[in-house]
């Protein structure tokens, strides 16, 4: 479980909340998804990876955009990413522009 969550973070940019369900969905127990997504989280920065994933994503989008800045949340969402997270990134992106 613990390499797979990884793997899932570096490799795919899944969020704890994504890790979190797939693990549930393969009848991890609750403590032990716990402890991954605890080691999980020590091992990259959930911001900095959402971030990451944004800029891949959205390469060269305005976020003033609502359109475009409800996809980047949903995207963000879909992945896995808290909604502190997302809105300090979309705040912090729209701030930029």
């Amino acid at each position: 479980a613990r390499n797979w969550a990884l793997s899932k973070a570096r490799n795919r940019g899944y969020g704890p909340r994504r890790i979190e369900l797939e693990l549930r969905a393969k009848g991890i127990v609750q403590r032990v998804i716990r402890d991954v997504i605890r080691e999980t989280l020590d091992q990259y920065d959930e911001k900095v990876q959402a971030r990451r994933l944004l800029t891949k994503r959205f390469h060269s989008e305005n976020f003033r955009d609502a359109r475009t800045l409800r996809r980047a949340a949903a995207f963000l969402q879909r992945r896995g990413y808290s909604n502190r997270v997302i809105s300090d990134l979309l705040r912090i992106s729209i701030e930029e522009e």
